[in-house]
């Protein structure tokens, strides 16, 4: 079976390094999107987000496009950040400190990722679709040195440890990204294995 390009539709070199890692015994050459494509995010829900990134990214560049809509989901803030997580602030530390302001001294510190993947083929059409979760709390101060955005504030439930405090294996197990590659791999696999 000869490598398939896989573009990832991103542009960021955090979640780009992940997916290359949660793919790399995948005959598959990963490129990312290209430089300074930007694709508007208008959907509702991160499965929407998703499809409109990866179909976007398999048009342009004529290669299947894997993409991903991802955030954290705060219940005492109405499910806020959402669909707006990368949005909420300019940097993840401002994203932090306004998250944890608007939280307050609040007991109700619960709070999940959801990661909806999208693999899209240049025509397209949506060849795999799939949605991870993990949950949590958010923390009151950040903790730990790995990881990007949210990552140093949300605690896992039942491991006393944030995603900053992870190792990259412990968090793909955990992590709400590597619970939806759990579910994507097979489908990839099948597809590659009929392309």
């Amino acid at each position: 079976m000869s490598a398939r390009t896989l573009v990832i539709a991103s542009g960021n070199a955090g979640k780009i390094r992940e997916f290359a890692g949660l793919l790399e015994h995948l005959p598959l050459t990963m490129k990312p999107q290209p430089e300074g494509m930007e694709v508007e995010e208008t959907g509702l829900t991160f499965a929407e987000n998703a499809r409109i990134k990866a179909r976007a990214v398999a048009a342009a560049t004529g290669h299947w496009a894997l993409a991903d809509d991802s955030g954290l989901s705060v219940d005492a803030l109405d499910g806020a950040p959402g669909v707006f997580s990368a949005r909420y602030a300019e940097s993840d530390p401002a994203r932090i400190a306004r998250l944890l302001q608007e939280l307050g001294d609040t007991d109700n510190r619960s709070a999940y990722f959801s990661a909806a993947l999208c693999i899209a083929a240049p025509d397209g059409s949506v060849l795999v679709e799939v949605e991870g979760r993990c949950d949590g709390v958010i923390t009151t101060t950040p903790r730990g040195a790995e990881g990007f955005g949210y990552d140093p504030i949300f605690e896992v439930l039942g491991t006393g440890q944030t995603f900053a405090e992870m190792d990259r294996e412990r968090k793909k197990s955990h992590g709400h990204r590597g619970r939806a590659f759990t579910l994507l791999e097979p489908q990839l696999h099948q597809l590659l294995a009929g392309s």
